[in-house]
C-alpha cells in the first residue's frame, strides 16, 4: 500500500514538475558556453550558464567558468551556482573522447574556482555532494584534508589552509584560510559540506536539511554584507537549486506579514531566469515544498519564543513620598493643625481644578495616590492588550501555514482525479474516433 501511495504521489508531482515548471521556464542564449575553447570546461552538455548571468573571471586569458549568479532582490540573497570542479586530466579525456576511472584529480585545475571566490568576495562555499558517489569520482578535492593542512594553486596564486574542521552526523563544517600569494592578503572562508544528499535524490527528512541550513545562516555568510555564497553539487542545478529555493522562500516568509503570499512556483521560475534547470526531479520539487512548510512552522515557534522573551515585565509601584521636613525645627514634627469646622448640610459644590504641580513642589499624599493609581491602571491595561495582539498575530500565522498545506493537498487531489480519469477519457475518445471511422468507411463502401 505504501508503495502504491508513493507511486501515486510521484505521478502527481511529475505532472506538476512537467506542466508548471519545466514547460514554463524561460530560455536564454548561452553562446559563450558553446565556444570551442569552453566546451571541454562543461561537465554536462545540457547544463550551461546563460550569457547574461554567467560569472566572469577577471585578469585571465579566458574569463569562462561554468557558474551563474542568481539574485533575489526582495530577499537580499545572491548565490553563485556552479558545477563540480574538474581536473586537467579529465578535461583532456573529454576533449579526446576518452574515458577513465580517476584515482585522484590534479590540483592545479581548481585555481579558477578559488580565483572566482576571491574576486566575488565570497564568505562561504556550500557543497552538497560527496567527492565519490556510486563508485565514481564526482568532484575534485579542491580543499586540503586534515593530513595535508594546505593546498597550493600556482596557476592563480592562491594557498588554501585548513584551520578548523567539525564533523556532524550528516554534514561537516570547515574553516579555511584563502591566501593570495601575489598581494599577501588572506581571508577566512566557511566550507559547509552536506555529506548525505544522494545524487538526483533528496535528504532523509526536511528536519535534517533545515538544521544544516540553520548552521549556514548562523555563520552570517549569506547576508548582504558579504559576497554571494557559492553553492555547488554535481551539475549545480538539482541539489543546489533546492537549497537556494528553500532558503529564499524562508527569507521572504520572515520579511512579509502575509506568508500565504509566497508563491514557491513563481520564486523558482524567477530563479530559473538566471540558471537553467534548477530543480531536476519531481522529488526535489516536492521536498522543497515540504522543507518550506516545515521551516515556516519552525519560524512560527521561534517567533513565539522571541515574543515571550521581549515582553516587558510590569514595573513595581513607586513607594509613597516621604513627608516634607520644611519649616520644622531640627526635624521635629510640626504641631497638629487645628481641626476644621464641620461642613454645613446642603449640596456640595464641585471642586475646582487646581493648577498642575510646579517643578520642585511637593504634592500631597492624595495627589500621589491618584497618579500612581492612574499609572498602574495604564500598565495593567496595556499588558493584556499587547499579549492579545501577539496571540492574534501568532494564530493568524498558524492559520496561513495551515492554508498553504490545505492548498497543496487540494491541488494534489485535483491532479490525482485528473490522472485517474485521463486514460479513461482518452480510451473513450479513441474508441469513438475508431467507431466513426469504421462507420464512414462502411458508408463509402456501400
Amino acid at each position: 500500500m505504501s508503495w502504491l501511495l508513493r507511486h501515486r504521489y510521484l505521478l502527481i508531482w511529475s505532472f506538476v514538475y512537467l506542466q508548471e515548471i519545466r514547460n514554463q521556464a524561460s530560455k536564454y542564449p548561452f553562446k559563450v558556453a558553446k565556444l570551442p575553447a569552453n566546451r571541454s570546461l562543461n561537465r554536462y552538455r545540457d547544463v550551461n550558464p546563460y550569457d547574461h548571468s554567467r560569472v566572469k573571471l577577471e585578469n585571465c586569458e579566458n574569463d569562462y567558468i561554468n557558474a551563474s549568479l542568481v539574485v533575489v532582490k526582495e530577499a537580499q540573497r545572491a548565490y553563485i551556482l556552479s558545477q563540480k570542479h574538474v581536473s586537467v586530466f579529465m578535461v583532456f579525456l573529454k576533449a579526446n573522447n576518452l574515458s577513465c576511472v580517476l584515482k585522484g584529480p590534479l590540483r592545479n585545475t581548481c585555481g579558477h574556482f578559488w580565483l572566482m571566490i576571491w574576486q566575488q568576495c565570497c564568505k562561504a562555499v556550500i557543497m552538497l555532494n560527496r567527492v565519490i558517489e556510486k563508485g565514481s569520482e564526482k568532484c575534485a578535492q579542491y580543499w586540503p584534508t586534515a593530513q595535508e593542512q594546505q593546498m597550493c594553486f600556482a596557476d592563480t596564486g592562491f594557498v588554501v589552509k585548513l584551520l578548523l574542521e567539525e564533523d556532524q552526523s550528516y554534514f561537516t563544517i570547515r574553516l579555511l584560510q584563502l591566501q593570495n600569494t601575489k598581494t599577501g592578503e588572506s581571508r577566512e572562508i566557511y566550507h559547509f559540506h552536506y555529506t548525505t544528499w544522494p545524487d538526483f535524490g533528496v535528504p532523509e527528512s526536511p528536519a535534517s536539511f533545515l538544521t544544516f541550513l540553520l548552521k549556514v545562516r548562523e555563520s552570517g555568510s549569506l547576508g548582504p554584507e558579504h559576497g554571494p555564497a557559492v553553492v555547488h553539487c554535481s551539475a549545480g542545478i538539482g541539489r543546489s537549486g533546492t537549497f537556494s529555493l528553500v532558503d529564499t522562500c524562508l527569507v521572504l516568509m520572515a520579511k512579509r506579514e502575509d506568508i500565504s503570499s509566497i508563491d514557491i512556483q513563481r520564486v523558482l521560475l524567477d530563479m530559473r531566469e538566471y540558471r537553467m534547470g534548477l530543480i531536476q526531479t519531481p522529488d526535489q520539487l516536492r521536498f522543497s515544498y515540504m522543507a518550506v512548510i516545515e521551516g515556516a512552522r519552525l519560524l512560527l515557534e521561534d517567533d513565539q519564543i522571541q515574543s515571550k522573551r521581549k515582553e516587558p515585565e510590569l514595573a513595581p509601584p513607586l513607594p509613597p513620598p516621604r513627608p516634607s521636613l520644611e519649616n520644622k525645627p531640627n526635624g521635629q514634627p510640626a504641631p497638629r493643625p487645628a481641626p476644621r469646622p464641620a461642613p454645613r448640610p446642603g449640596p456640595r459644590p464641585a471642586p475646582e481644578p487646581g493648577p498642575a504641580a510646579a517643578p520642585g513642589e511637593v504634592r500631597s499624599d492624595g495627589d500621589w495616590a491618584g497618579a500612581l493609581a492612574h499609572e498602574h491602571n495604564a500598565e495593567e491595561t496595556s499588558g493584556p492588550v499587547r499579549k492579545r495582539h501577539r496571540e492574534d498575530r501568532i494564530a493568524c500565522t498558524a492559520q496561513k501555514v495551515q492554508q498553504m498545506k490545505q492548498r497543496l493537498s487540494d491541488s494534489e487531489r485535483k491532479r490525482e482525479r485528473w490522472l485517474y480519469w485521463r486514460p479513461v477519457l482518452l480510451n473513450m475518445g479513441a474508441g469513438a474516433a475508431l467507431a466513426i471511422g469504421l462507420l464512414v468507411c462502411w458508408m463509402y463502401s456501400q
